[in-house]
């Protein structure tokens, strides 16, 4: 799999080693590198791509402004001199946020986030494909997960929310908290889908479990779980629907 990106960076320099490091990654296609936001709004807008690589403090339009403006929001890696930005980076949903200098070990762990991301989004297992769902089966209040040592049942509607952690997903109840390396697909086919919601790309939240709402941020027990832009028209349609 082959991940299609693009650079963008005001400084030279800075622009220069990063198109270095996308040479050295085999996975990784570098189609353009820009040093301003402007050009690369008018190029997202005729190419599709998978990954920005992205600077936030440039001249006319920031990094951060140009996320905003987006209405389809690809895998996104922002690189920054400064430290200050990376609330909002979580805000806006991104896959991670380098700081300068940026060391090539620090580039590629990033680089490999996203790629797992990508493809466990991209692959639905075998097994799970298999899986034939009846009214029996969907109406029992339990699932099962593969941990590194055993198969766990689990009480879907004791479950708060589920959060991804690199190669994991762990499933957050109020007694207990079990890692399993299912990838996304199939966390999302073992939930019950009238019971849970994805909210943003590493995270399914538990309908009857939310606290409140606020802007773009859920409060379940002492979690702040983010809404990702991708997820929330989706989020918000079911939350309209419960009122």
């Amino acid at each position: 799999m082959k991940i299609n990106c693009i650079a963008v960076d005001d400084e030279p320099l800075a622009l220069e080693i990063i198109q270095d490091y996308c040479a050295k990654v085999p996975f990784l296609n570098l189609m353009q590198a820009f040093d301003n936001a402007i050009d690369t709004m008018e190029y997202l807008r005729n190419n599709r791509i998978d990954l920005i690589l992205l600077d936030i403090q440039m001249e006319e339009l920031t990094g951060i402004q140009l996320l905003n403006a987006l209405k389809v929001k690809p895998y996104v890696i922002l690189t920054t001199a400064y430290d200050n930005y990376a609330l909002q980076g979580f805000d806006l949903d991104v896959t991670d946020y380098l700081l300068k200098p940026i060391s090539f070990e620090r580039f590629l762990k990033a680089l490999n986030k996203v790629y797992d991301r990508m493809q466990n989004e991209a692959v639905v297992p075998a097994e799970k494909q298999a899986v034939t769902y009846t009214p029996d089966t969907a109406a029992k209040d339990y699932f099962f997960v593969k941990t590194e040592t055993h198969i766990e049942k689990v009480t879907a509607s004791e479950v708060l929310y589920v959060e991804g952690m690199g190669d994991y997903w762990r499933i957050v109840t109020p007694k207990k908290r079990i890692m399993t390396l299912m990838n996304a697909s199939g966390i999302e086919e073992v939930l019950p889908e009238h019971q849970f919601c994805r909210v943003h790309r590493s995270y399914f939240v538990a309908i009857g479990k939310i606290e409140s709402i606020e802007r773009k941020h859920i409060k379940i027990a002492d979690q702040r779980i983010p809404i990702g832009d991708t997820y929330q028209k989706k989020f918000f349609d079911i939350i309209e629907k419960k009122k």
